[in-house]
C-alpha cells in the first residue's frame, strides 16, 4: 500500500515538474522558430497543459483501464473550472478581454454537449474516438486561423509578456521539449501504477480514481499557470488556460483512449453526475466570463467562492457516494 501512494506523490511531483518544462521548452522552441505569439498562447500553452491528461489516460487505456481515462478527462474539466478557477478569481479577481477567449466559450459548450451525446448510450467506439480525434484537429486548425486573423488581441500581449520573461536560447528549448515529454511520460506512467493500486487495494473503481485523484494530480499545471497569470495581471492566459484545457480534454484526451480502448458499459452515473456537473460548471463559466451588452466578462471573488464550493459539493458527494 506505501509503494502505491509512494508512487502517485513522486508521480505528482514529476507530472508538475515536467509539464512545465515541455510547456516553457516548446514555446521557446516555437518562438524561434518564427511562430506567432497568439498561436504560441491558444496552441502550445493550451495543448501543453493538457498534456498530463493526454499521457496518463492514453497510459491507463492501453493497460486495459479505459474507465480511469474516462474520468481523468471528466475530472480534470470539472477541477478545472471549479477549484482551479474559483481558488484563482478568489486570489485576483479575472477580468476576461480577450475576443479569442470569448469565442472559445461557446465553442466549448457545443463541444462539451457534443460529449453528452456520443455518451448517452454507455459506450464510446473506435469511431466515436476517430470522430473526437477529427474535432481535436479541426480546433487546431480554427486555432492557427484565430492567431492569424487575431492581431492586436490581448492575449497576444500578455503571451509575448510571458514569452520575455523566460527568455531560451533554441538548443535549451529543444533539449527541454525532448526531456520534459521523457519525464512526462515516465510519470504519467508511474502515477497510473500508483492509481490502479489503490483503487484495487480500496476495492474502489478506476473511475472515481480518475475523476478524483488522478484528475485533481493532472490539473495541478493548470492550477500553477492559472493562479501565476493572474496575480500578474494576464488575465486572459488565466482563463484561456482552462478554456482550452477543457476542450483538448474532452477531443483528444477521450478521444485517444477510446482510440487505443473503446469503452463498453460506462458507469450510468457518467451521464446521469459527472457529465451533468461538467456540463452545469461550463454553463456557469459561459455566464460569468463572456460578459454581456457591452460589459467585460468578470469572474469575481463571489463568483470564484461559489466554484469552490460547488467543487467541494461534488468531492463530498462522491465521498459520500463511496461510504454508502
Amino acid at each position: 500500500m506505501l509503494l502505491f501512494f509512494t508512487a502517485i506523490a513522486v508521480g505528482f511531483a514529476l507530472l508538475v515538474w515536467s509539464a512545465d518544462k515541455f510547456v516553457e521548452g516548446a514555446a521557446a522552441t516555437a518562438k524561434h522558430l518564427g511562430m506567432p505569439s497568439l498561436l504560441i498562447g491558444i496552441l502550445i500553452v493550451g495543448f501543453g497543459t493538457s498534456a498530463p491528461e493526454m499521457v496518463v489516460s492514453a497510459i491507463a487505456a492501453y493497460e486495459g483501464n479505459p474507465a480511469l481515462a474516462l474520468g481523468n478527462a471528466l475530472g480534470s474539466n470539472i477541477v478545472n473550472i471549479a477549484l482551479i478557477l474559483g481558488v484563482t478569481a478568489l486570489i485576483a479577481p479575472i477580468a476576461v478581454n480577450s475576443n479569442i477567449v470569448k469565442k472559445e466559450l461557446p465553442l466549448l459548450i457545443a463541444i462539451v454537449l457534443f460529449s453528452g451525446i456520443l455518451l448517452y448510450d454507455d459506450a464510446l467506439s473506435l469511431p466515436e474516438g476517430l470522430l473526437l480525434l477529427a474535432g481535436f484537429f479541426s480546433i487546431i486548425f480554427w486555432s492557427v486561423y484565430a492567431a492569424i486573423k487575431g492581431k492586436g488581441d490581448v492575449l497576444e500581449s500578455e503571451v509575448e509578456d510571458e514569452l520575455a520573461e523566460h527568455p531560451m536560447s533554441l538548443k535549451a528549448g529543444i533539449l527541454w521539449l525532448i526531456a520534459g515529454l521523457v519525464l512526462l511520460i515516465a510519470s504519467s506512467r508511474i502515477l497510473v501504477y500508483g492509481a490502479v493500486g489503490v483503487a484495487h487495494e480500496f476495492g474502489v473503481s478506476d473511475l472515481i480514481i480518475g475523476l478524483t485523484i488522478v484528475a485533481l494530480g493532472t490539473s495541478l499545471p493548470e492550477l500553477a499557470a492559472s493562479v501565476i497569470a493572474a496575480r500578474k495581471g494576464e488575465h486572459d492566459i488565466a482563463i484561456g488556460n482552462v478554456v482550452g484545457s477543457n476542450t483538448f480534454n474532452i477531443l483528444a484526451v477521450i478521444g485517444i483512449a477510446t482510440v487505443i480502448h473503446p469503452m463498453q458499459g460506462i458507469p450510468t452515473e457518467v451521464m446521469a453526475r459527472d457529465w451533468i456537473v461538467m456540463l452545469a460548471l461550463t454553463l456557469a463559466l459561459f455566464a460569468m466570463a463572456y460578459g454581456f451588452r457591452g460589459k467585460e466578462g468578470r469572474i469575481s471573488r463571489l463568483e470564484g467562492t461559489i466554484l469552490l464550493l460547488c467543487y467541494v459539493a461534488y468531492s463530498t458527494y462522491l465521498g459520500v457516494s463511496l461510504a454508502v
